[in-house]
């Protein structure tokens, strides 16, 4: 047992030592954390320098990371972004990958003279882009909210819900005798029907309810929990049934992308794909056979530059027949030129099916890799013929979509100030711990999602990183200067305003980037008082001498009490204005 742990312990620090090495490098050669993770675990693995055995074995929990990655996509598809882009993914994203698959495996059977079978294989997974390469690079460029990023992003979304027909199409054609001795098609077909509809039920009437409980009680860790065990009891079940367990995993997050729970838990759950998505790679580089490569590096040179050079036809070709510019054709074929992780699982499949050996497989995983590296220098070779020459005094870069924002605290503050935005059109996000208040939101027509505003992986979930402001709502004090600075760092783009409870929480405030910081009843207040003194007869020029002394001092007050740091400042203006004091 112990000798067990010892090489547990060592075999962990080594893979994760070469995996930030490597994606610390590549990042900053600016050819992304994919690609890292591939070159620490073929330097790692057996071929090289023989530190890390038993790939396979790893590869069984590493596929867990694919499984939380198709997870996280269902989460992505409610129903209101699934209408607003069904033009693009279901038509774009279908022809796309319908083309794209066509051709690619035309020249492998052509060309490479691979079988019918062998080269749909192949060919079909080629079709698929990288999504963890192309996504960051549109966040990075500020495009992933213009047209052209909302295509691009419908495209790979289609290509991430392919792979369950694609599994499904390399299944068909299997030449596994295990395979064959299984249940026939039909069957498949009533397993994963009656599969769907049971997961969809357990979503409405087992899940949500235990969500909500747990929301209740407030407790973080069990969401994470709960969370994890929802999508590997998915993926068990489809596996149960001889089924996909990515298709399990997608539609536990299809049936609660439209639940007030969807930002609380991406952001559990992100943490845990994030990690076994990059075990899944460095365990795909232990496993790609160097040797085979060495012997035909030409054959992986042509076949990587026929596949870019085929995608960016056909690509470009359907953007202009989508009415795309000639610019924006050839930008979204370069972009999605590469062929993406998504291949690697289908090669894996393919072998297992007989379809392919294993030497095939690690060949068009080297033809993978080596397209993928060339994204980010020809988006640079390509970029004056891309893009729009930009005519003098006209603003550069990507005009923006639309101001958004980000409401934190849905209670009596935030539905004032929420509901102002939204008549002004202006598309709000909103975020509350309080279930209760939550469901009576949801009874009005308003989507309240559940979760602590103040964490940076939430509102990064929430889409902070493409707010234009970030409204804080809460009561009381939790929105310290420390969140606020925090918020900042994290999202330098959004505006930041604050509802402090009462002056010490504009004192401690003082200093931060928020561009605005309230008192929360100073208005109300006011208002009130008025009343009063209308109430009394007072005349309406006394009232308004009356308020605007009283802002005056209270103006004069605060300025004081912030140089100074201290909310006993001013005692004597204070007096003046009343002997018993105030904090407000």
């Amino acid at each position: 047992m112990e000798h067990a742990t010892g090489s547990l312990l060592r075999d962990g620090v080594i893979l994760l030592g070469a995996g930030l090495g490597f994606v610390l490098l590549f990042r900053r050669l600016g050819l992304g954390a994919t690609l890292g993770f591939l070159v620490a675990g073929a330097v790692v693995g057996p071929q090289v320098l023989g530190l890390i055995g038993d790939a396979e074995a790893k590869l069984g929990v590493a596929e867990l990371g694919i499984t939380l990655l198709l997870f996280i996509v269902g989460l992505e598809l409610n129903p209101g972004r699934l209408w607003r882009l069904k033009e693009d993914i279901f038509g774009l994203g279908l022809l796309q990958v319908v083309a794209c698959g066509i051709a690619v495996t035309a020249i492998i059977a052509i060309f490479a003279h691979f079988s019918i079978p062998a080269a749909l294989a192949l060919g079909l997974p080629l079709a698929l882009s990288s999504t963890a390469q192309v996504l960051p690079m549109l966040q990075s460029s500020g495009r992933l909210r213009t047209p052209f990023g909302e295509r691009a992003f419908s495209i790979l979304l289609f290509q991430d819900l392919s792979i369950i027909p694609l599994i499904t199409i390399i299944a068909a054609m299997s030449r596994n005798p295990a395979d064959a001795a299984g249940p026939p098609g039909w069957v498949l077909v009533l397993y994963t029907l009656a599969a769907v509809v049971g997961l969809i039920a357990a979503g409405r009437f087992v899940l949500r309810p235990l969500f909500r409980g747990i929301g209740n009680m407030g407790e973080r860790e069990m969401f994470v929990f709960a969370a994890l065990f929802t999508v590997i009891a998915s993926a068990a079940l489809m596996e149960a049934l001889g089924l996909s367990t990515a298709l399990g995993a997608f539609i536990a997050g299809v049936m609660l992308a439209d639940s007030p729970y969807r930002h609380e838990l991406e952001a559990d759950v992100d943490p845990f794909r994030s990690i076994l998505l990059g075990l899944f790679f460095l365990t795909i580089g232990m496993m790609l056979n160097l040797t085979a490569i060495a012997e035909r590096p030409l054959f992986v040179l042509s076949m990587a530059l026929a596949l870019i050079a085929t995608k960016t036809l056909v690509i470009f070709l359907i953007g202009l027949a989508f009415r795309m510019s000639w610019r924006a054709a050839l930008a979204l074929g370069v972009l999605l030129s590469q062929g993406g992780e998504f291949g690697f699982v289908l090669f894996a499949q393919a072998t297992n099916a007989y379809l392919i050996a294993p030497e095939a497989a690690s060949l068009f995983g080297a033809i993978i890799t080596l397209s993928m590296a060339t994204t980010p220098f020809l988006m640079t070779l390509t970029r004056r013929f891309r893009e729009t020459p930009i005519v003098p005094g006209e603003r550069e870069g990507p005009k923006a979509d639309g101001a958004n924002a980000l409401i934190v605290g849905y209670g009596r503050f935030g539905q004032t100030v929420g509901q102002m935005l939204l008549a002004q059109d202006i598309p709000v996000t909103l975020i509350d711990t309080d279930i209760e208040m939550i469901d009576v939101a949801g009874e009005f027509g308003a989507k309240v999602y559940y979760g602590d505003g103040t964490r940076l992986d939430l509102l990064r979930q929430a889409g902070a990183a493409e707010a234009e402001m970030i409204l804080f709502c809460t009561d009381g004090e939790q929105v310290t200067a420390d969140v606020v600075e925090a918020v900042h760092e994290a999202f330098p783009r959004a505006a930041i305003y604050v509802r402090a409870f009462d002056r010490r929480g504009l004192i401690k405030l003082k200093n931060g980037p928020a561009r605005l910081v309230v008192r929360e009843v100073l208005e109300s207040a006011v208002k009130m008082a008025r009343a009063a003194m209308e109430g009394l007869g007072i005349d309406r020029a006394e009232i308004d001498r009356a308020e605007d002394m009283y802002r005056a001092r209270d103006k004069e007050r605060l300025r004081i009490q912030l140089e100074a740091n201290d909310i006993r400042a001013a005692r004597a203006i204070v007096a003046a204005q009343q002997p018993w004091g105030n904090d407000r």
